[in-house]
């Protein structure tokens, strides 16, 4: 195997773009590749692009009805038929839709097929990380499900156990929905409950069903939860979690939208808890997955210049074995071309200026505190039915 990571890249991904009043402003993704270049990890990386994923790639997950929708949406956007979730307020029609959905899944596709054939350890796609699409509905800003799209792949390879965690501050209800019936598939999201953000799912009583039983698992955080009560949330589920299912593959989402600046969402979670999370899914992919295989993926994040280039950033760097130092000074290039680009101001340095510490699972539950709380449903409801102490 490579020990050279990949990162899956192709300009052409800013073409996926809901308008100018929409919240996934592209310019994200194209000022977290300027950050990257600017600290030198595109020399540090392999970057690649990928062929589009192809219409029996985008079967794996979405019905062929849904992709004929697309295609015909992307012609013609006027035409969109909102019963398939086009054309709506979240998922405005727009030309070339079907062509920049398919190449992010296509890209998430490579990352894993790159991972699996030992081609590199570890792969990013950080425009990646579309976790809402439906089998035959896009939703919450995606079109295609590329995370649901790389680990159909995976099966598809041959893989017998994939795990699935995801950051992001929306539940990943589209890549739980693809696998609630497969065993070979644990999926676990950490996100804002669903009593206060959208998609209104995640609850800790879905665990599956059928043979998949016990392999979806939802970890609901009050809103207002930040660094310490996030990560504590995170090392009280996965890690346990990860070490019983033992996973030939990792793949992580990694949206950015837990931030405190972030405009969508209420949680409080800090540049450096997410940097950290990142660490630990880093030694979590070494420790658990064969050959620490690890696909990372993007996902959310609307404060588009402060936060979502810098936490992508650090998140090739940690792939690349070549972490970013949090106190370093951006490059003042890159701070000039977001300037350019956005008339804002750019972030001196690679860090919030917080140093995140956790109290561990092992030290003591307490039942008037509502993280505990959450973290003790989660558990309760999940572990046993994998053969876990509550």
């Amino acid at each position: 195997m490579s020990g050279r990571a990949r990162l899956m890249w192709d300009d052409a991904v800013t073409a996926y773009d809901f308008g100018d009043s929409h919240p996934m402003d592209p310019v994200r993704l194209a000022l977290t590749m300027s950050l990257v270049r600017a600290y030198g990890l595109d020399r540090a990386v392999d970057v690649r692009s990928a062929r589009a994923a192809g219409e029996s790639t985008l079967r794996l997950v979405h019905r062929g009805d849904y992709v004929a929708a697309v295609r015909a949406a992307s012609a013609d956007p006027v035409s969109a038929d909102q019963a398939y979730g086009i054309g709506t307020t979240d998922d405005p029609a727009f030309a070339g839709m079907h062509e920049a959905s398919a190449l992010i899944a296509g890209l998430s596709v490579g990352a894993a097929e790159a991972v699996w054939r030992g081609e590199a350890a570890h792969a990013v796609n950080f425009s990646g990380g579309l976790h809402h699409a439906m089998p035959g509905a896009a939703a919450g800003f995606c079109v295609y499900n590329d995370p649901a799209l790389a680990i159909a792949r995976l099966l598809e390879l041959g893989v017998e156990r994939v795990a699935y965690v995801d950051v992001d501050v929306h539940h990943g209800d589209g890549v739980q929905a693809a696998f609630w019936e497969d065993p070979r598939v644990l999926t676990v999201s950490l996100h804002e409950h669903p009593r206060t953000l959208f998609p209104q799912t995640g609850w800790p009583e879905e665990t599956g069903a059928g043979a998949g039983e016990g392999s979806a698992v939802n970890v609901a955080l009050p809103a207002g939860t930040g660094d310490a009560g996030w990560l504590r949330a995170f090392h009280a589920v996965v890690p346990e979690l990860l070490a019983d299912f033992r996973p030939q593959v990792l793949v992580t989402q990694h949206g950015a939208d837990t931030h405190f600046e972030d405009p969508l969402a209420h949680l409080a979670v800090s540049l450096d808890a997410q940097r950290a999370v990142m660490t630990a899914c880093h030694e979590l992919a070494h420790a658990h997955a064969e050959g620490g295989r690890w696909v990372a993926l993007g996902g959310g994040g609307y404060e588009v210049v402060d936060v979502v280039p810098r936490s992508w950033t650090h998140l090739v760097g940690i792939a690349a074995h070549a972490p970013v130092d949090p106190e370093s000074v951006i490059p003042p290039s890159w701070r000039d071309e977001v300037y350019a680009r956005t008339r804002q101001p750019g972030p001196a340095r690679m860090t919030d200026g917080r140093t995140p510490v956790w109290r561990s699972w092992e030290d003591g539950y307490d039942p008037a505190d509502r993280l505990d709380q959450a973290v003790r449903a989660t558990r309760r409801a999940v572990f046993p039915l994998r053969g876990l102490l509550a």
